[in-house]
């Protein structure tokens, strides 16, 4: 993937491993390229990734994909159960 302005990564979402997994096979079936940061390393340290271990492993897309992303992403976290 070409770095630019107009393509740029942009987060979409953090989880736990379970939860990235998830995510980012729903973004897949739609098409959309992902790339997940900190996924061994927040697994095996996540106190190193991120204050207090919550949300270690990052879901990042193209900025031109943002707004379908976000939907799909919006969509998942609507019918999690808490």
């Amino acid at each position: 993937m070409k770095m630019n302005q107009e393509n740029g990564p942009i987060e979409v979402f953090a989880g736990t491993p379970w939860q990235v997994g998830m995510v980012k096979s729903l973004l897949e079936n739609a098409e959309i390229e992902v790339f997940v940061m900190d996924e061994i390393l927040g697994t095996l340290n996540p106190w190193w990734t991120s204050p207090g271990g919550a949300g270690p492993i990052a879901v990042f897309v193209s900025i031109k994909d943002y707004i379908k992303a976000k939907q799909i992403v919006d969509e998942y976290e609507k019918n999690q159960i808490t």
